[in-house]
C-alpha cells in the first residue's frame, strides 16, 4: 500500500490516495500506522478519497483506530495533495468531511507546489447539545467551573465540528498537559469524550497553545482547537476576533468573523512517501 506522510504545523498523519488504493479496514489500518515504534508513525491516518458532493472527501482515525468528524491541519494537507498529485486541477476547492462541506483556497510556493492552505472551519457551535455535554442543552459553556485532581479550572467549550474545552492558564509550558488532558477529556461531563486546549494569553491578538487530542494524547498542533480557542477568546473577553496562535509545530493565523465562520491559514508540508504492509 502506497503512503504519503504530511504535516500541517507538526500536526503530522499518514495520507492514504482512496483514489488508488482499496481501504477494508481503516480502523486497523489507523492502529497500525499510527505506532510510532512499529508502524510509520503519526497522529493518525486520514484518507483522501473520492466525493459525490464535493472535490475531495476525507475521513480522518485517531491513533486509537477512532473516527474523527475535523481536522483542520490535516485537511489543509488533503487540499496539497490533491492539487501537488492532480486529483485536482484547480487552487479552490470543497472537501466533504464528516463536519459538512468546508472550502479551501491554497496559495503556491516557488516551487509551484502548495506552501499554504486557507480553510473556512465553518461557524462554531456553542450549545452543549452541540458538544454533546451534559446540562441543558441550549446552554453554552463560557467559564464553566470544573475540579480535577484537586484543581479547578474554568472550561469554555466549542463544537468546530468537534468537541473542544478551552481552559486558559499563567504559564502553559510548564502546565502538566497529560495528566489534566487525560481526566478531562474522559471526564463523564462528556459522554463522547473531549479535546483540550491549554492556553496561555500573550495579547489581545496572540496566545500559544498547547493541545490534548482526544484519542490521541498531545500533539504538536490542532487546526480544529486553534479555532475553537479564537472563539473562546472572543466569548472570554481576552483576545480580538484576529490573532495569531503559536503551537509547538508551528503558527497558525486566525479570524472569528461576527457571527460568521473561523478562517484559519496555515502551512502544509509533504515529507516523505513509501509503501507499508498492512497487517
Amino acid at each position: 500500500m502506497k503512503f504519503t506522510k504530511m504535516h500541517g504545523a507538526g500536526n503530522d498523519y499518514v495520507y492514504i490516495n482512496g483514489f488508488d488504493e482499496p481501504i477494508s479496514d481503516p480502523v486497523a489500518l489507523a492502529q497500525q500506522v499510527s505506532n510510532r515504534q512499529f508502524g510509520i508513525g503519526s497522529d493518525g491516518l486520514i484518507l483522501i478519497l473520492p466525493s459525490e458532493v464535493a472535490d475531495i472527501r476525507m475521513r480522518m482515525f485517531n491513533p486509537d483506530g477512532s473516527e474523527s468528524e475535523m481536522c483542520g491541519n490535516g485537511i489543509r494537507c488533503v487540499a496539497k495533495f490533491s492539487f501537488d498529485h492532480g486529483l485536482v486541477k484547480k487552487k479552490e476547492l470543497e472537501v466533504e468531511t464528516g463536519n459538512g462541506i468546508l472550502p479551501l483556497k491554497m496559495f503556491l510556493g516557488d516551487s509551484g507546489l502548495v506552501a499554504r492552505v486557507q480553510v473556512d472551519m465553518g461557524e462554531p457551535k456553542l450549545t452543549r447539545g452541540n458538544l454533546p455535554m451534559l446540562g441543558h442543552a441550549d446552554d453554552q459553556a463560557v467559564s464553566v467551573p470544573l475540579d480535577v485532581a484537586g484543581q479547578q479550572f474554568e472550561l469554555t467549550c466549542v463544537s468546530m465540528g468537534n468537541p473542544h474545552a478551552v481552559i486558559y492558564v499563567a504559564d502553559v509550558e510548564s502546565f502538566p498537559v497529560a495528566e489534566i488532558g487525560a481526566l478531562i477529556e474522559n471526564h463523564s461531563l462528556f459522554p463522547r469524550r473531549i479535546n483540550v486546549e491549554f492556553v496561555q494569553v500573550v495579547s489581545s491578538t496572540e496566545v500559544v497553545q498547547r493541545t490534548w487530542e482526544r484519542g490521541a494524547g498531545e500533539t504538536l498542533a490542532c487546526g480544529t482547537g486553534a479555532s475553537a480557542v479564537a472563539v473562546a477568546g472572543v466569548l472570554t473577553g481576552r483576545t480580538e476576533r484576529k490573532i495569531i496562535n503559536h503551537l509547538r509545530g508551528g503558527d497558525l493565523e486566525l479570524e472569528w468573523s461576527e457571527g460568521g465562520s473561523v478562517m484559519m491559514t496555515g502551512p502544509a508540508v509533504e515529507v516523505f512517501s513509501g509503501n507499508f504492509n498492512p497487517k
